[in-house]
């Protein structure tokens, strides 16, 4: 539905510019007034000349052109959100709370002789580790 409307958005704006772009000028009937003049334009659009048949085509173009600008307005408010964004996914979703459970009376004694050490890792001399603060 939005492509389709945003299509026609297009074709209603072009045919905004090209019906502006044929009428003539305020000048151009001053033109007229000292022999100059496209007389060519009356025999196509009618009698009355191509003013008339162009401001009104220009008027219609123009009151559909706003009606759909609201239209689309109104979508894009009340459309429901969904980004593809991974920034926007992580700032919706609830900060996740990591809690490390403080270590009970037996895993807190184990030696460092029983922890498997990568041969090039040197381990201090002294085993004394300071209590958890809390």
């Amino acid at each position: 539905m939005d492509i389709i409307l945003l299509v026609l958005h297009v074709v209603l704006s072009l045919g905004i510019i090209t019906l502006v772009l044929l009428q003539k000028g305020a000048g151009a009937s001053a033109g007229a007034a000292f022999g100059g003049g496209g007389g060519g334009a009356g025999s196509v659009f009618g009698a009355t000349g191509s003013a008339n048949f162009l401001s009104k085509t220009t008027a219609i173009f123009a009151v559909f052109f706003f009606i759909n600008s609201l239209v689309l307005a109104y979508l894009a408010a009340n459309r429901e959100i969904q980004s593809e964004s991974v920034i926007d996914a992580l700032i919706e979703q609830p900060a996740i709370e990591l809690s490390v459970p403080a270590p009970s009376g037996d895993s807190a004694d184990v030696p460092m002789a029983d922890i498997p050490v990568a041969d090039d890792v040197k381990i201090p001399a002294t085993t004394d580790v300071p209590p958890p603060s809390e």
